[in-house]
């Protein structure tokens, strides 16, 4: 009788790790597949900046990147001095090596006191493009203080579509010298522009509306007809001859 209760709870016991044993496997299983997924999701955002050096990244138009970009304090300067893009000693945008097509970008940045800025995307470079922004549309950065002490609200205001998009005038911008988020995302000529996790701007290229508001900016001219011509290229930092600080960028495709 005792052979046989030791005969059966040898049994038992081993039917209990058993099921220990895959209980546990099935935890593993769940636990790896979970970190595949965290592992893909964070392959699909590619950094632009690691945050020491300006490596990705070139002056538009020029064989060096010059004096007034640099990296400072873990994010990308332009020292600005005063001078305007694309002066000949110095200035100019600074664009990523990297094209892009269909796309979601994320970066911080911050102004200085009457500063101005901007993201640009699509951007082209080439002798018969004299500046960035001739091909690139912009995600408008500055300090929107104008000198009478009201906010500037109108399509060339923070967080707007350069020219043809105004920003709404609840939107929430920080102070100068403060860091801002700005998020971009291009799919197919659907365009949103956000700012400090509020959505600024949105709009469809292909839309009446959008050539309406073509038809009465200044790229309408003639002179810029290569501006939005182009549906892949550099994202691009603009320099305006003012300090401005750009950190945490990063993209992904669409």
């Amino acid at each position: 009788m005792k052979g046989i209760l030791t005969f059966t709870g040898i049994i038992i016991l081993g039917i209990c790790l058993s099921c220990s044993g895959k209980k546990n496997t099935g935890t593993e299983t769940k636990g790896d597949n979970q970190d595949a997924e965290v592992v893909q999701a964070s392959e699909e955002w590619i950094s632009l900046f690691d945050g020491e050096t300006l490596t990705g990244w070139k002056r538009f138009n020029a064989d060096e990147i010059g004096p007034l970009w640099s990296v400072e304090d873990g994010a990308i300067k332009c020292d600005g001095q005063g001078h305007g893009e694309g002066s000949p000693e110095f200035g100019g945008s600074l664009v990523t090596l990297e094209t892009f097509k269909n796309f979601e970008l994320k970066l911080e940045w911050r102004i200085s006191g009457g500063g101005n800025s901007g993201i640009m995307y699509h951007v082209l470079e080439g002798p018969e493009f004299s500046h960035a922004y001739v091909t690139g549309p912009e995600f408008q950065v500055r300090d929107d203080v104008q000198a009478d002490g009201t906010m500037s609200s109108d399509n060339k205001a923070a967080g707007s579509s350069y020219d043809m998009y105004a920003a709404p005038s609840t939107k929430k911008l920080n102070p100068v010298m403060e860091w801002n988020t700005a998020r971009i995302v291009y799919n197919d000529g659907k365009v949103e522009h956000w700012l400090n996790g509020e959505k600024a701007v949105e709009f469809d290229e292909s839309s009446e509306d959008f050539k309406l508001k073509f038809d009465q900016s200044k790229w309408s001219s003639g002179e810029y007809p290569n501006w939005n011509a182009f549906k892949e290229g550099s994202i691009a930092l603009q320099d305006h001859g003012a300090a401005v600080w750009y950190r945490n960028i990063r993209i992904r495709k669409l």
